[in-house]
């Protein structure tokens, strides 16, 4: 299926690019400039401090294709990224940084496969040859931490560099949580994506605005968002506990049946066996607790309740993705909003 009439929009977040911004607006330029489709470019300044936002304005003038989004401090960048989710209203929408990393020459190739009928291009990282850094390493360790833990699957070496179409970024318009972590979110919708793997491009200038701490808090959202193994974790200790205290009670009572009671210190075996039984018992409820917890987190994240794809409903044609919320009295499925 051919997409001949559509427009192709950009989501672009920037934190202190001036230095870049022209270099890299001009290899996007020429990188698109191939594509038979409308082009918009979100550029969202996510509060910079240097002339981040002299240039977007220097740009916009000069291309009425350029749209600045400013926010009025620096929110992070899957905030950045929201806000241009939420201006996006193209056929199809490429979410890319602004630092050259993310090459623009794979963006012909991302709209093929999407003509081709995915509504997710994923870009995968690919760094054969570049050594085991730390950045690369606690990468590595966060994806396998995250995929053994968490209920949705992330592929090693996701970045936000990804295309998707107007139902993908629908579905994510209706996910309400205040900490975002995109690389989980598009995977939890579900459509029908695929994997492009990329090798990252030389920043065009400065150094990367992530800093350990930012890695750690995006490692943070990402983890607690799509994974509740945290807050079971009491209950497995609980459970462990009740383990060591059957081996206590075993134990004496094995002393007893020999005889040898009297290797006991007196008060050690009633000692043990009550701390180690009250231990049990409140890791035990603070597991239960966790549960219940974690219930009202799936809640408060308001979540749809499933996403229903649109080829799914017999028209043939692409449409916006119905999305179902819970009732808030009944509990129920409320129908599609």
């Amino acid at each position: 299926m051919a997409f001949q009439a559509m427009r192709l929009d950009f989501v672009i977040p920037l934190y202190n690019e001036g230095p870049s911004l022209c270099g890299f607006h001009d290899s996007l330029l020429a990188a698109a400039a191939s594509l038979p489709h409308e082009l918009r470019f979100l550029y969202v300044d996510d509060g910079s401090q240097d002339d981040t936002g002299k240039i977007l304005a220097e740009l916009a003038r000069a291309d009425a294709r350029v749209q600045p989004i400013t926010l009025s401090r620096n929110f992070g960048h899957q905030a950045a990224l929201s806000a241009g989710i939420a201006a996006a209203s193209g056929d199809a929408v490429v979410m890319m940084d602004g630092d050259g990393e993310h090459p623009p020459a794979l963006v012909p190739e991302m709209v093929r496969l999407y003509e081709a009928g995915y509504d997710v291009v994923q870009t995968q990282r690919h760094e054969a040859g570049r050594g085991l850094g730390f950045k690369r390493a606690s990468g590595a360790a966060f994806y396998w931490l995250i995929n053994r833990l968490g209920e949705t699957h992330i592929a090693e070496g996701a970045a936000d560099f990804r295309l998707l179409s107007r139902d993908a970024v629908s579905a994510l318009r209706q996910l309400r949580e205040y900490h975002r972590f995109y690389r989980g979110l598009v995977e939890w919708i579900g459509f029908r994506s695929v994997i492009l793997p990329y090798t990252p491009a030389p920043r065009l200038a400065g150094r990367s605005k992530y800093s350990l701490l930012k890695m750690l808090r995006l490692a943070e959202d990402g983890l607690f968002s799509f994974s509740l193994a945290p807050l079971r974790l009491a209950l497995v200790i609980g459970v462990l506990f009740l383990v060591i205290l059957t081996v206590e009670i075993v134990y004496v009572l094995s002393l007893w049946a020999r005889g040898a009671e009297r290797s006991l210190v007196p008060g050690w075996s009633s000692l043990m066996i009550m701390l180690t039984m009250s231990s049990a018992i409140s890791m035990i409820l603070l597991g239960i607790l966790g549960f219940y917890v974690g219930m009202i987190f799936e809640e408060v994240k308001r979540r749809p309740v499933y996403v229903v794809r649109p080829e799914a409903q017999g028209t043939g044609e692409r449409s916006r993705a119905h999305i179902a919320f819970p009732d808030a009295h009944s509990g129920n499925d409320s129908g599609f909003r």
